[in-house]
């Protein structure tokens, strides 16, 4: 890394830091299309028409992105501010892509508080929901053949976490440290494991310190705040990784949402542009209005922060090692399954008669034939179905 001043840019850098921001609040508010699109409009923007960031620096920031929990774009912004402007750039860059979907969420947020019973609200919903499963459905086929391929131990813990997410309808965290835990000691073991298990003894202490934080009693505020920072902490993969995570917590085991509230809340996810993660916006809002918004958001993107600028400067002399590259692979399958899980578990909320199965059903087909076809112009058109479909179904 090139070790230059936190404050004052370069001149071969060719941009400032208020440059920066702007574009990554332009990127916020209209950046649609989910984390795999918002990560190619970087590339695009930045390092080929710009020339802002280099093809190196981009790449060794995706790899980071990739590597460390939370959400994919947002980390990657994170980084692209990183680079000639270290925490100042990270900050602002971080803020400036996550503020206007978060003020869009929460306006939708009121808006369904408000209007919430109205009969319109209801029936874009209604087909926004099913069409969200086949979204869902199809980004955990393209993460199943991109992350997990041909890789029998990959595809055991895959299945296992799949299986696991559909019977509890929970996501389990410590099963996805358990799984990249197995993965490194198999493929790549560290010397210390044959001198003793005094670690190993450790980490199986992990589970019971997870429940003892889910047993203490304390304020709303505070228990959706540490909620949010396990979810924020734990979300490997794409941002869609959140969703059983979400599910599990929020509507399983504290039942602040009803599934129909949740369903919903992915929906809005889908509808906004910046990440997908901003549904703990919307989610946040339902629970405890303004402030529980704001503290699920800061929640969540508190450890993406984190596990960006921090190990950046060292990402260059060990991302690459095999340890940290198996426990990686480890957590990304099981992360995978538990997406692909949540699809049954929440199609199960969304699909609710006839209508629905055909939207869930021509959502896949379309996304499958058109590669290049943008969620939000499938959500969309949900919608418009749902409003003309939902009062015939429902009169």
């Amino acid at each position: 890394m090139k070790t230059l001043p936190a404050t004052a840019a370069p001149a071969q850098t060719g941009y400032t830091l208020w440059q920066m921001a702007l574009y990554m609040l332009k990127l916020g508010t209209l950046g649609f299309g989910g984390p795999v699109a918002l990560v190619g409009y970087m590339y695009r923007d930045l390092v080929e028409r710009r020339k802002w960031i280099t093809e190196e620096d981009y790449k060794e920031g995706l790899a980071l992105a990739q590597l460390a929990p939370g959400p994919l774009a947002a980390q990657l912004g994170i980084y692209m501010g990183y680079v000639h402007y270290r925490l100042l750039g990270a900050t602002l860059a971080g803020i400036a892509f996550v503020i206007p979907s978060f003020f869009m969420v929460v306006a939708l947020g009121w808006a369904y508080m408000r209007f919430g019973g109205l009969s319109w609200m209801q029936a874009v919903f209604y087909g926004v929901g099913a069409a969200v499963i086949g979204i869902i459905a199809m980004s955990a086929k393209k993460l199943t053949q991109k992350s997990v391929g041909k890789d029998k131990l990959l595809w055991a813990i895959y299945l296992l976490l799949a299986t696991v997410t559909v019977i509890t309808e929970s996501e389990i965290a410590w099963l996805f440290i358990a799984a990249g835990v197995l993965v490194w000691f198999l493929r790549a073991p560290p010397k210390w494991l044959a001198k003793g298990n005094l670690n190993a003894a450790a980490l199986t202490q992990l589970p019971i310190a997870g429940s003892l934080f889910g047993t203490m009693d304390v304020s709303l505020l505070t228990q959706i705040g540490i909620f949010f920072v396990k979810a924020g902490a734990f979300v490997f993969g794409s941002g869609l990784a959140i969703v059983p995570f979400l599910y599990g917590g929020v509507v399983t085991e504290h039942h602040w949402l009803t599934d129909k509230q949740f369903v919903d809340a992915v929906a809005v996810a889908m509808i906004t542009p910046g990440p997908v993660v901003i549904t703990v916006g919307f989610i946040g809002y339902l629970v405890a209005g303004l402030p529980g918004a704001t503290v699920a958001a800061l929640g969540t993107f508190l450890p993406c922060y984190l596990f960006t600028v921090l190990p950046a400067p060292y990402f260059k002399k060990y991302g690459k090692l095999p340890g940290v590259v198996a426990f990686v692979d480890g957590i990304t399958a099981a992360a995978i399954g538990a997406i692909t899980g949540s699809v049954i578990v929440i199609a199960r909320r969304s699909i609710i008669d006839i209508p629905t199965i055909l939207i869930a059903l021509v959502t896949i087909a379309l996304l499958w034939k058109f590669k290049k076809l943008q969620e939000p112009a499938v959500v969309a058109a949900a919608a418009l179905i749902g409003l003309i479909v939902y009062p015939l179904a429902h009169h």
